[in-house]
């Protein structure tokens, strides 16, 4: 461990990698969701620290109920290994059954040490704040199995094929570079999108109080509709290339799941970046929100009421940025007053329209290189 370091969630990194194939397979195998397999790998290099394998019924109410585990340490999603009925009657507590990608290919192994009932509707108001199924978190969650299935898992392999290898580093990984580095400081961005004049003047703001930037974009099971991982990855390469100094910034992956759960999941990036070594997050406006379903600032809230000393890693919180025409740069509710017809802002519906019809997006919206990846990419689709 580098001790320069903010240390890991719980206190130490976990590592459920290196186990040896069975020579004789369990009797049971189960073909994990896509977003089980995201978790298997979360879990397995630690970057869900402290979980060693999907979480029991006592942790599960705990979450759920008070945004911690059993033991009081914060965690806001429950990460659940949930079956349907007919798997689940084939298995008994202190079995080892197989985990297999969705095409049947071995992961690994979960040591099944409880079984329970997963309480749908009650996972979906806590953690989600809702239980419309046009959510899409939630929507994946009624899909799944009733059953969770609880224990330590043991990971031959965290994924088949993973995409963006030179850039999937484990929280090992990070940490060791930040160390070459000399960075002691870190502030992780996280995204979904290709990253916009806001986005970019939200990370320099960060780049400028801290050693080093990680754009750290989520790279596991998305919603319909959101850009494709590999285009979002042309598009971060080109404007870190084009406009971030090389010594102060890095990109890596996170395979992880999206959920969409708002404040929740906010707290849970923070948890996951705490991991990967960042001393601090950006929070901006809706993190990880989706349609209406969060306030603006509801992110920014929750971490105001965490007890002191629940997490490490530091939140920079953002107001709304977008291009001032009377300052000529990039503004905030903080920094510039609100001018009638002012500020350039456009909505992805607006911004998609004009990209379907080879139009770049105003300089003062979008770096001109990023919005001609998204213009070829929808010209090839």
């Amino acid at each position: 461990m580098h001790t320069d370091l903010i240390e890991p969630h719980g206190g130490k990194l976990v590592d459920c990698c290196g186990a040896a194939e069975m020579s004789t397979p369990p009797a049971v195998a189960i073909s994990l969701t896509p977003r089980q397999q995201c978790d298997l790998e979360m879990i397995a290099v630690g970057a869900m620290s402290p979980l060693d394998g999907f979480v029991g019924e006592a942790d599960y109410n705990s979450i759920c109920d008070n945004m911690t585990l059993a033991n009081g340490v914060v965690w806001p999603m429950p990460i659940t290994c949930a079956v349907d009925h007919a798997t689940a009657d084939k298995v008994s507590v202190g079995d080892k059954v197989q985990l297999n990608d969705d095409q049947g290919r071995l992961l690994g192994y979960l040591n099944v040490s409880e079984k329970y009932t997963q309480d749908k509707k009650k996972q979906a108001l806590k953690a989600y704040g809702t239980d419309d199924e046009a959510h899409p978190g939630v929507k994946v969650m009624m899909e799944e199995g009733d059953t969770c299935l609880a224990g330590k898992i043991e990971v031959v392999t965290p994924r088949h094929d993973p995409m963006f290898t030179a850039h999937r580093l484990t929280p090992v990984q990070t940490r060791e570079t930040f160390a070459k580095k000399g960075w002691k400081t870190i502030a992780a961005f996280q995204t979904r999108n290709p990253i916009h004049r806001a986005h970019e003047y939200l990370t320099k703001c960060a780049q400028e109080i801290t050693d080093g930037l990680l754009i750290h974009p989520l790279m596991g099971a998305t919603k319909d509709g959101d850009i494709p991982a590999d285009i979002r990855m042309q598009c971060y390469e080109v404007i870190i290339e084009k406009y971030y100094h090389p010594d102060h910034t890095m990109l890596s992956v996170l395979p992880a799941a999206m959920r969409y759960a708002g404040p929740r999941e906010a707290l849970f990036h923070a948890i996951l970046r705490q991991n990967y070594g960042c001393s601090h997050i950006i929070i901006g406006r809706d993190h990880a929100g989706v349609g209406k379903y969060y306030g603006t600032f509801d992110a920014q809230h929750l971490f105001d009421k965490l007890p002191e000393g629940a997490l490490k890693i530091t939140p920079l919180k953002f107001e709304h940025a977008a291009w001032s025409k009377t300052a000529g740069g990039m503004v905030s509710g903080k920094t510039f007053p609100k001018i009638e017809g002012d500020q350039i802002f456009l909505s992805g519906t607006k911004v998609r329209e004009m990209l379907v019809k080879g139009e770049r997006p105003p300089i003062e919206f979008t770096r001109p290189e990023v919005a001609d990846i998204l213009i070829n990419s929808m010209k090839n689709a």
